[in-house]
């Protein structure tokens, strides 16, 4: 049987390809003015409507042990190998509800932090995927994943600090400091931690980030596998990185919304730009 591959709703994915490659999501759920709503009964779109009408922060919950347990049960048997690569420890303790779980499921399951969530996860999740079908070992897709995590940047952009400030993570944004509510801020994720890149006032931060980047890109001589963009409410400034970083790579840029877990912290208007380097 071919290695099961299993990942969580912070990923962003294409529903049809994750159905294609037979990737197994589980839910993580958030909870808006006392209502909990799994990820998969909520409509993006629905969420952040329903998030701008809450007087309180939508709070994310990472799915129980019990829930990891019953699908490693379901989708494999006891001598099946399960590969589990989930958001990283850095923003959830999914990682750790996905390791309990598949303790307590009796199954050969490895669980891999994945170092990142939304399209970076899906960089890994989906290579995995694809070398599971074609009869790879464990360990040679264990290896393709460690290379991608090291060979993977996220980039993001918050155009308010509110959701940040409400939900304690500004502290974990080295960098950050004062009151910043107005300004836009660019990030990075990088081994297991939200960095400051870059702060300034106005769209235009955003513009000439994407320039120098662009530049970056280009001086490096790096060969690009695979670039994705998510956002929340920022599909003009994706476009625009779209029509810019396409020329760095031959397969098409895909620009998604991202997910509920990731909108809840960021706000609108924020956008990620994630790179898969060869």
């Amino acid at each position: 049987m071919p290695i099961k591959i299993v990942t969580d709703s912070s990923i962003t994915i294409e529903p049809e390809l994750a159905r294609e490659l037979d990737i197994t999501i589980v839910p993580l759920s958030v909870t808006i003015d006392g209502t909990m709503y799994s990820d998969d009964d909520l409509k993006f779109e629905d969420f952040m409507v329903k998030m701008a009408a809450s007087k309180n922060l939508p709070k994310t919950s990472q799915p129980p042990v019990g829930v990891f347990s019953e699908v490693y049960e379901k989708i494999a048997a006891e001598d099946d190998e399960i590969i589990s690569i989930h958001l990283t420890e850095a923003l959830s303790g999914t990682v750790e509800a996905a390791r309990q779980g598949g303790m307590l499921s009796g199954r050969n399951v490895t669980v891999i932090d994945s170092d990142f969530t939304d399209q970076a996860q899906k960089f890994q999740v989906v290579e995995a995927a694809r070398l599971a079908k074609t009869g790879a070992t464990k360990e040679e897709i264990l290896e393709k994943i460690k290379y991608i995590r090291e060979n993977t940047e996220l980039f993001i952009g918050f155009s308010t600090l509110e959701n940040l400030v409400k939900g304690g993570r500004v502290s974990r944004m080295t960098g950050l400091f004062g009151s910043l509510l107005q300004v836009r801020v660019i990030g990075t994720l990088k081994d297991r931690e939200l960095n400051t890149l870059l702060r300034g006032r106005g769209s235009k931060t955003f513009y000439k980030w994407l320039e120098e980047l662009s530049d970056t890109i280009s001086s490096s001589g790096r060969k690009i596998r695979e670039i994705g963009i998510s956002h929340a409410q920022g599909l003009e400034f994706s476009q625009k990185a779209k029509d810019v970083l396409q020329k760095f790579v031959e397969k098409p840029i895909s620009i998604l919304d991202t997910n509920t877990t990731i909108a809840t912290h960021t706000g609108p208007g924020a956008w990620a730009i994630m790179i898969d380097y060869e």
